[in-house]
């Protein structure tokens, strides 16, 4: 499969550029990685940047693949539905799926690097750290880097380089020069501010261990995921301006009246929240579509390089490492006929990255609102009931996109169905002893049979 001539060079140590080049070393080539940050398990990065991760199943295949999941399960915790927080402190739990294999997984990213560097290192590719990307030649491959400690210039000769550098790739900002070049970005009028519910008692969750903390208000929110050192990775959305903003939070009193008056059972966790919440920055949020993601035959663009997207959904990591999934499934079809994977690469995954996309933000809308509305709750009972009596047909959409495999364009596409379905048949009723189930089955059968659905 491989020329044992090839290098391919990876750009970005982050999540995705770790795990493809397991993948690709272990199919018989010589794998690079280049990164502009310095070593985080020899060096303490700023805070503030460290989400937590939601890891599903289509995260959990691909390190099932590269034989890493089963080293993962001291590092997660499963999460079984969302734990909504009412202004008055009221708890309400929604499950995520219909049994207890439904689970999403919370894990420090922080965490989950160190591992997959740690895994790819040990399969004998090199992490060059500090060595940020300048350009490329696209025609030849031919990187420029720049040493981040002594400012040293080189240029690295590549069969292939991978771009996985994230949402402000180097990469990708070289490609913009060619014509032709679609390039989109749409930043949402929120920004996050990460803070920390710190352990209780002999390291012990102040809060429910197995669930997503949500404390949603209208318009903005609250979160918080567990770690598996009794803290809880908190993160605030809130608007850049206007009423209930970060602009208008700028001094220590201001935050601690905020949280009294909007989170009160959090803000009693959380004993740091003022010089947690002005140490930390405040990060924004984007939305990237482009295309093409490769050029010459040499260059692929590959995770948030190519398809950014905002955290609302929790595929992020999921979506990026599918990508690595697909790109080694094709790699293993066509062996290292570049200009026909990467084209193939491209057509499979990009109709899905921008589902997914679009997804993510209708799903800001569920997270901040919509959970805490009584109608919303009766038609997830609604959802549920559906998927148990059709279970080969009614998949509720946040299931397709976290429990299955399937398509993201597929989840978008009967997700829209199934919302017009659930509206006919929830409009006028309040109980599930209403539900008309004679109705419900011509639906299912007249709008929803027919459409394909791809495990």
């Amino acid at each position: 499969m491989a020329n044992k001539g090839e290098t391919i060079s990876v750009i970005g140590a982050g999540l995705n550029g770790p795990l493809l080049a397991l993948g690709l070393v272990k199919r018989g080539f010589r794998v690079d990685i280049y990164e502009r940050r310095p070593d985080m398990r020899r060096v303490r990065l700023s805070a503030g940047r460290s989400i937590n991760l939601a890891l599903s199943t289509r995260g959990i295949h691909a390190l099932t693949e590269a034989g890493l999941w089963g080293k993962m399960r001291d590092i997660v915790i499963p999460m079984k539905g969302r734990m909504m927080h009412s202004m008055a402190s009221a708890l309400t739990f929604q499950p995520y799926g219909k049994n207890e294999a439904e689970v999403i997984h919370s894990i420090s990213r922080a965490e989950l690097n160190i591992a997959l560097m740690n895994a790819v290192e040990e399969h004998g590719v090199r992490i060059h750290f500090q060595q940020r990307c300048t350009g490329i030649d696209l025609k030849m491959g031919a990187l420029q880097l720049r040493n981040e400690q002594t400012g040293e210039g080189r240029t690295i000769e590549s069969s292939v380089v991978v771009g996985c550098d994230g949402s402000a790739s180097a990469i990708r900002s070289e490609m913009l020069r060619m014509s032709r070049f679609n390039f989109s970005q749409q930043y949402l009028d929120y920004g996050y501010k990460e803070l920390t519910i710190p352990a209780g008692a002999d390291r012990k969750h102040v809060l429910e261990t197995n669930a997503l903390h949500i404390w949603p208000r209208g318009y903005y929110m609250l979160i918080a995921l567990p770690n598996v050192d009794g803290t809880f990775a908190c993160i605030l959305f809130l608007p850049f301006e206007g009423p209930d903003s970060f602009a208008e939070l700028t001094r220590h009193s201001e935050v601690i009246e905020f949280f009294k008056s909007r989170f009160p059972d959090a803000v009693a966790c959380m004993p740091g929240l003022a010089e947690n919440f002005f140490t930390n920055p405040t990060g924004t949020m984007v939305t990237i579509k482009c295309s093409p993601w490769h050029a010459a035959g040499r260059v692929l663009l590959l995770g948030d390089a190519a398809h950014a997207i905002v955290p609302f959904f929790g595929q992020g990591i999921n979506c990026g490492f599918e990508d690595c999934t697909c790109l080694l499934e094709l790699i293993d079809r066509h062996g290292a006929e570049w200009p026909r994977v990467f084209r193939e690469f491209e057509a499979a995954r990009k109709i899905n990255t921008d589902a997914i996309a679009d997804l993510a933000v209708e799903n800001f809308v569920e997270m901040r609102d919509r959970v805490a509305d009584p109608r919303f709750l009766f038609r997830k009972k609604v959802e549920l009931a559906l998927e148990a009596k059709y279970p080969d047909v009614f998949v509720p959409k946040y299931a397709m996109v976290t429990f299955h495999r399937i398509p993201y364009a597929t989840a978008l596409t009967r997700g829209q169905v199934q919302d017009v379905i659930l509206s006919e048949l929830c409009d006028g009723i309040e109980r599930m002893e209403d539900l008309d189930w004679s109705k419900a089955d011509t639906l299912i059968r007249r709008e929803l049979a027919p459409l394909e659905l791809v495990a």
